[in-house]
């Protein structure tokens, strides 16, 4: 038994260098989990990076791994309100007390790492490490692992993935990994490794270029969106969307994804040929990777905080958009799946982000923007500073302060309810950050007590 509690692990780890910074140099988290016994080698991994759409492909490729009778360990970053979420098993994030356990298991050797090294081990370095001997001894059959920024540094780069997914790559965190797509696609192909296969998302031709070299230089299978797997349809459903998918190993049709927007059904696409490159395309995949399996697995698939519907009445959509690319995808599926009149936003963004394309993204289909800051406040941007440039893109008449995010929603659901057109169609949009979305999740949505978990 642990003499440390849950808020005492989580403190000492939020002690350590932040996950947002970064040192190129896989030398700290390598000499770490050599001294666990390399656990990342204990079992394949399916490796994700990308910028936008990493997370809910991931927690897609899980659900599907899962019903075709597999374990998983899932390790995905940031978190929305508990930092558990970041490492789950069979698709539950650990308990607080497995939480504690691990991170005793390997404190031991984090003092020596930490003696050897010129800097200590970072926030990242240590719970990624956390993940990996989380998924050895339980042990699962597969772990789903998405970067934290970038590929080539990152710390879950230690794992050699048996297959690699390389999500839609646009600009973010431009001060670390370059301030194009083409720069920042070399970085994030640093995940393609020898003898695996490279599953890519749709991608811009220079993109797929770099992508396409990279592959070629390691000997790496490529499977490609749009030539190799793709969506062949799409129409919106009630609470979602119906699709069919062309896959590595067959056509599936007439699958439900309770998801909104184009771009989960691309996620979806890419998802299911990570799956099949996983468990063997073609004729191996026949009998195990089925319709059926795809149409079961596909209806299980959740992505909180991702066009989320935590309340009605009016309607309150929590989105963890945070770059321009991901914000005009949230604004056009807004614009397909709802008709809000009117739409209000609730901004809460981080100060390094292009916060400007983001306005711009969101001007056309929001009448107002409350702009508000999250907790986060060493990163986030002030309330009074959004403002002013929501004012530039929106006007100022369109514009609000809150400083405080409980005050800023409760003027949205205002604003919502008092200027509809007709009753129920005023909505509430909050975006900005994935902070921002955690937050707002945590104010809005009920947890159920514990005789109901």
């Amino acid at each position: 038994m642990s003499d440390l509690s849950y808020a005492e692990v989580s403190a000492r780890l939020q002690a350590r260098w932040p996950e947002h910074k970064i040192n190129p140099t896989l030398d700290r988290v390598r000499r770490l989990v050599e001294l666990l016994g390399d656990p990342q080698r204990a079992y394949p991994v399916v490796h994700l990076t990308g910028t936008n759409g990493k997370t809910s492909t991931a927690r897609m490729v899980d659900t599907l791994l899962r019903e075709a009778g597999l374990r998983t360990g899932r390790f995905t970053s940031p978190h929305l309100e508990s930092v558990r979420e970041r490492i789950t098993l069979d698709g539950e994030p650990i308990s607080e007390e497995r939480f504690v356990e691990a991170y005793d298991e390997i404190a031991p050797y984090l003092d020596v790492v930490d003696a050897e090294q010129e800097h200590p081990l970072s926030f990242f370095e240590v719970i990624t490490a956390m993940a990996f001997a989380v998924f050895a001894d339980a042990p699962v059959d597969v772990a789903i692992v998405e970067v934290g920024l970038g590929g080539t540094w990152d710390s879950t780069n230690v794992a050699d993935g048996t297959v690699s997914v390389i999500t839609p790559v646009a600009v973010d965190h431009a001060h670390i990994l370059g301030g194009d797509p083409v720069t920042i696609a070399r970085d994030k192909a640093g995940i393609i490794k020898p003898g695996g296969t490279t599953v890519m998302s749709q991608q811009s031709l220079d993109v797929f270029e770099v992508l396409l070299t990279r592959a070629a230089e390691v000997g790496a299978q490529v499977a490609r969106e749009g030539i190799e797997f793709g969506v062949t349809s799409r129409s919106v459903a009630v609470g979602g969307q119906l699709i069919s998918i062309k896959g590595l190993g067959g056509e599936y049709d007439e699958i439900f994804l309770p998801l909104h927007g184009e771009y989960q059904a691309h996620n979806a696409a890419t998802a299911l040929a990570a799956v099949e490159a996983l468990l063997g395309a073609s004729e191996q995949t026949e009998g195990r990777v089925t319709t059926e399996l795809v149409q079961a697995g596909f209806a299980e698939v959740t992505s909180p905080g991702r066009m989320e519907i935590v309340r009605t009445s009016p309607t309150i959509i929590v989105d963890a958009a945070h770059n321009p690319h991901g914000a005009e995808a949230t604004a056009a599926t807004v614009s397909e799946a709802f008709a809000f009149q009117p739409l209000i936003g609730v901004l809460g963004c981080m100060k390094d982000k292009d916060v400007y394309g983001v306005l711009e993204a969101y001007e056309p289909i929001m009448e107002t923007v409350v702009c508000t800051r999250n907790s986060f406040v060493e990163r986030s941007m002030p309330a009074e500073e959004l403002g002013e440039l929501a004012a530039e893109v929106f006007g100022e008449d369109r514009v609000l302060v809150r400083p405080h995010l409980v005050d800023a929603i409760d003027d949205a659901i205002r604003l919502a309810e008092e200027n509809a057109v007709a009753l129920g169609t005023g909505g509430v949009l909050i975006t900005g950050s994935v902070i921002t979305a955690g937050e707002a999740r945590t104010l809005l949505v009920r947890k159920p007590r514990k005789d109901e978990q």
